[in-house]
């Protein structure tokens, strides 16, 4: 196999195939730990415990797995870092490249909002190849979500790049795509100052707006699957957060424009000395993000969230909500899984 082939589809090399469950067990095991502290204000003991679960299913795990995209660079809170192996390693087992975010919406855990999910992305690669996720230096990136109706209308119009738009002309731009007037657009932005000239821009073309407190990933994710009603999600947010989106966007059909976005001149300086200006003014898209074909994307629900229900206890049972896609089948399995307390075991690291 060279470096750049993967193993057919449906063959008993497949293990992609097989190993996309183990990810998803990863997500269900962290929603199940981490649900003990909504709205118990610690979001860092939270997030710890959810690690703690991530770890105990990938300690089981025969993959060479690596962290390409981890947490905790923007407030130190425990995490799952970049440079990490996860698996056991063994000679032969499969390489993954990794992205993840053991709790995307902390804050919303800790205070007992909606909108949190734990979240896994992942790509397999043969031995010798190069990296398979896009690292962005940037601690934020400016982003614009879409589904695959706008994305096919884009490439049938030249291909424009939306975040060199006006965002009114995004939107009338998606209503045409979509079939709607521009009242009828969906939009989803994080509440927070910086959007303020979004706000703006939103409301006076008429659409609809839904500003949330935290969680962008399933924002980002939500235009791509029409049961959600959202038709456009657009924000600056966490730059590792865009590349998990990117790959549930790859297996849904959607994309998103990306580019890097600076909060002070600090950061931006920081990042200027390692990167070029090419790349800091670079639109990326989601095969920029997650290259080759495969990606796998995984979520469980912790509290509700326009992507997955949240945790519900019931009596001696806990039920969960995932979803699990895989970009080289083009499969989306929606999960609902019932787990009984009496006989489940989470394995824990430590």
């Amino acid at each position: 196999m060279s470096s750049s082939d993967l193993p057919p589809l449906r063959s008993p090399l497949d293990l992609e195939r097989v190993l996309e469950f183990e990810f998803v067990r990863a997500t269900e095991n962290a929603a199940l730990q981490s649900i003990h502290w909504l709205g118990r204000g610690e979001k860092e003991l939270a997030d710890a415990a959810a690690c703690s679960a991530i770890y105990g299913v990938f300690d089981l795990l025969d993959i060479r797995g690596e962290v390409i995209i981890g947490e905790g660079i923007k407030d130190n809170a425990p995490g799952i870092f970049v440079g990490e192996h996860l698996g056991t390693w063994k000679t032969g087992s499969p390489r993954f490249d990794i992205a993840l975010d053991p709790i995307d919406g902390t804050t919303n855990i800790a205070k007992g909002t909606p909108n949190s999910i734990s979240v896994i992305a992942a790509a397999q690669k043969p031995d010798g190849a190069p990296s398979s996720m896009k690292h962005i230096p940037s601690f934020y990136s400016h982003k614009l979500a879409y589904g695959p109706a706008v994305k096919m209308a884009l490439q049938k119009k030249g291909d424009r790049c939306f975040l060199d738009m006006p965002l009114k002309e995004v939107i009338a731009f998606v209503a045409e795509a979509l079939g709607k007037n521009a009242r009828d657009v969906v939009v989803v932005t994080m509440d927070r100052p910086r959007h303020a000239g979004i706000i703006e821009e939103v409301r006076s073309c008429g659409a609809a707006l839904r500003m949330i407190t935290d969680g962008d990933i399933t924002a980002a994710v939500a235009p791509s699957l029409p049961e959600s009603g959202v038709d456009l999600y657009v924000g600056m947010g966490g730059s590792p957060e865009a590349v998990l989106a990117a790959a549930a966007l790859k297996c849904l059909g959607g994309d998103m424009d990306v580019r890097m976005w600076f909060h002070n001149e600090e950061h931006r300086a920081e990042v200027a000395a390692t990167t070029s200006e090419a790349e800091m003014n670079q639109v990326f898209r989601s095969d920029d993000l997650i290259m080759g074909e495969s990606a796998l994307f995984c979520a469980t629900g912790i509290s509700d969230s326009p992507l997955l229900p949240g945790v519900k206890i019931i009596g001696h049972r806990i039920e969960t909500h995932s979803i699990l896609m895989r970009s080289r089948s083009g499969t989306v399995r929606h999960i609902h899984a019932s787990h009984d307390l009496n006989r489940k075991v989470v394995p824990i690291r430590g």
